[in-house]
């Protein structure tokens, strides 16, 4: 056979479907980033995207920024239009399942095909440069003063700000139902915010903070993690007495409708990227926490998460 003629009937089966999945899956990868540009969504689908390629488990990469109502606006588009195509992916995390809890958007995430967990990392509350408040302690005794008069700054509604938030306030002893919470359709409209001084204090994940908390565009005044982070003096919430703990987590689903033959393949393709040169300097740049998981413990790990969640926002006084 002729090589021209050959290369076509390639083609022609790969279109078909009648080849082999390995033969033709993820060449070209469709990437759902249910937020918009410049926040944790956004920069990890990117840096998954550039690992795919650079490892050659993809041949391209496109992106659909799709923000709102903590990703459910993008889980909506990616279940609805995506079902059954095995090149689509979506970024998703703890954000998300918050939002959904608060939400109750009509599509929900287990229509959709868990493949992993790629990152975990805590979030910072930080000040704007010009705050006329210096610490944590400062915030507090303004919000038990007045908490409307304290404007917090984050994610969608369910995001892990707003959660920690709650939970801060429940802790201090102020009604959560009190707080005014600005949501912001990405960590993008977020960080403008807070370097606008537009919002009292604003919160987000601490890779999303790091280069204006370097520059000191943004004042650090705790963390929500268990211990201060490495290389940090930022202190946690507990040394501060507040007794709060919350971290995050992101991670990516596949199209509703796949094989499972198709989903190992999605599975075995991610894996292979964050192997590579690329996501591990894109680790150590964002100082993500690597928390690869996958397969049936991810979709376990994901119905737990889903149920903790949701008794800590009941405690909160969120749902």
């Amino acid at each position: 056979m002729r090589r021209d003629t050959f290369l076509k009937s390639l083609a022609a089966l790969a279109a078909a479907g009648a080849l082999p999945l390995s033969a033709h899956a993820a060449s070209a990868v469709k990437m759902m980033l249910p937020a918009n540009p410049g926040g944790g969504w956004d920069s990890t689908g990117r840096a998954l995207g550039k690992a795919l390629l650079e490892s050659g488990a993809a041949a391209s990469v496109t992106y659909d920024n799709k923000g709102g109502a903590a990703g459910a606006i993008g889980l909506a588009q990616f279940v609805n239009s995506s079902k059954g195509d095995p090149n689509a992916l979506m970024v998703m995390g703890a954000v998300m399942l918050g939002g959904i809890i608060t939400g109750k958007p009509p599509v929900s995430l287990s229509q959709a095909t868990p493949i992993a967990r790629l990152t975990s990392e805590y979030n910072v509350f930080v000040l704007p440069a010009n705050s006329p408040y210096k610490s944590m302690a400062e915030v507090i005794a303004q919000l038990k003063k007045d908490p409307g008069s304290v404007k917090w700054g984050g994610g969608s509604r369910g995001s892990t700000e707003h959660i920690a938030a709650a939970m801060i306030a429940r802790e201090v002893g102020v009604d959560p139902a009190r707080i005014n919470y600005v949501a912001f359709r990405g960590g993008g409209e977020a960080i403008a915010a807070i370097l606008g001084g537009n919002v009292t204090i604003g919160g987000g994940g601490y890779s999303e903070m790091a280069e204006y908390i370097a520059t000191k565009k943004m004042t650090p005044i705790a963390v929500t993690s268990g211990q201060r982070l490495k290389n940090s003096t930022v202190p946690t919430l507990k040394e501060q007495g507040i007794n709060v703990e919350i971290g995050n987590w992101r991670g990516v689903y596949a199209a509703p409708g796949i094989t499972a033959e198709q989903r190992k393949a999605l599975t075995e393709m991610v894996a292979k990227a964050v192997k590579s040169k690329s996501w591990a300097e894109s680790l150590e740049k964002n100082d993500w926490t690597p928390a690869w998981m996958a397969g049936d413990e991810f979709a376990n790990f994901v119905d737990n998460e889903f149920a903790s969640l949701r008794a800590t926002m009941v405690k909160a006084g969120m749902v």
